[in-house]
C-alpha cells in the first residue's frame, strides 16, 4: 500500500509541475531548493587552483545569492581577481529523490552593512533580528552572485534530466 501511495503522490506533483509554463516551473522548483537550502558550496579558482568551500546564504526573488565572507580568505580573493564562480546547494534527504541546483555567475563584493541582508540571514540562522546599529559584518563582506544559468537536479518531476534556466548575463 505504501508504493502505491508514493506513486500517486509522485504522479500528483509531476501533474501540477506539468500544468506550468516551462520558465515558470522551473524558476518555481529552483526556489524551492533555495528556501529549503541552508548551505552552498562555491567554487572558485586562483593561481593556486580550484578551490570550494561552504558558506550559509540567503537569496532574493531575483534568484541572486548573498553570503557574508572576510575578504583576506581564498575565495574572496580569488572572487575579487575572477569574479566568475560556480554553486551547488543540494536539499536531498537519504532515499529520497535527488534534489539540488548548479548555478553559473558573477560575484560581487557589496559595499555598505545591508541590513536587510543581516536580517534575512539571522532568521535562516533562527536567531533575533539585529538591531539597526549592530555591526553584524564585524570585518566581513556581504557578497551577491548574479547567476546566469541554474541547472535544476529534480529526480521528481524530471528524472535524471537537468533542466536548465538561462538567465539575463
Amino acid at each position: 500500500m505504501r508504493i502505491w501511495e508514493e506513486v500517486q503522490k509522485m504522479s500528483w506533483g509531476m501533474k501540477t509541475m506539468r500544468s506550468m509554463p516551462d520558465d515558470q516551473r522551473l524558476r518555481s522548483r529552483i526556489r524551492e531548493v533555495l528556501d529549503r537550502g541552508y548551505f552552498m558550496h562555491l567554487g572558485t579558482a586562483d593561481s593556486a587552483g580550484p578551490w570550494v568551500c561552504t558558506l550559509i546564504y540567503i537569496h532574493d526573488d531575483d534568484l541572486r545569492l548573498f553570503w557574508m565572507s572576510d575578504p583576506d580568505v581564498r575565495h574572496s580573493k580569488a572572487i575579487a581577481a575572477q569574479p566568475e564562480v560556480a554553486v551547488a546547494i543540494t536539499v536531498s534527504e537519504p532515499h529520497a529523490p535527488n534534489l539540488g541546483v548548479q548555478v553559473s555567475g558573477t560575484a560581487t563584493m557589496l559595499r555598505g552593512r545591508r541590513y536587510d541582508l543581516a536580517v534575512k540571514h539571522f532568521v535562516k540562522r533562527r536567531k533575533a533580528p539585529p538591531s539597526k546599529i549592530m555591526d553584524v559584518l564585524q570585518g566581513d563582506k556581504w557578497y551577491m552572485l548574479t547567476p546566469t544559468a541554474f541547472d535544476l537536479i529534480d529526480e521528481e518531476n524530471f528524472g535524471f534530466d537537468k533542466q536548465r534556466l538561462t538567465l539575463r548575463a
